[in-house]
């Protein structure tokens, strides 16, 4: 198994207020993709839709302004049954966001394209957050095309 591991730190933010924009659909459509629908809350699937195609995430653990955890169930197969995590916590003037997307059975290409694309969106998270404008999908930094 191989993860995708990152780490910012987000000023002028509490855990909370980027818990929010983590779990809300509002605050997902303001940083990974506009197209955003579902339902946040625990046990419900959130849609995300890109360019390329799409994503359903299932809620499966929510610490409010600690930590939020999804299972991919639907989206490209080397996403499908894995998970994705934010740890939250105040280190002085930041929140630090530690974002893991694991599971991925093996280190294939399209693996790199995805962490290079997560690193992009986190950095439209934290973005949003500190400025008010996040750079979602179709707004974000353009790397390649994946098919």
């Amino acid at each position: 198994m191989a993860d995708i591991l990152h780490r910012i730190g987000v000023e002028r933010s509490s855990p909370e207020q980027v818990y929010a924009a983590l779990t809300t659909l509002d605050g997902l459509s303001g940083w990974w993709t506009e197209k955003t629908s579902g339902q946040p809350d625990l046990g419900g699937v959130i849609e995300f839709r890109f360019r390329p195609g799409g994503f359903d995430m299932k809620v499966a653990q929510l610490d409010p302004g600690r930590l939020v955890r999804w299972n991919v169930v639907d989206g490209p197969e080397e996403w499908i049954g894995t998970s994705i995590q934010w740890d939250l916590r105040q280190d002085g003037e930041y929140t630090i966001v530690l974002f893991r997307h694991e599971g991925w059975r093996e280190p294939v290409e399209f693996m790199n394209h995805c962490s290079t694309k997560w690193g992009t969106y986190l950095m439209s998270l934290k973005q949003l957050l500190e400025t008010g404008e996040g750079a979602p999908d179709p707004r974000d930094v353009r790397i390649s095309d994946w098919h």
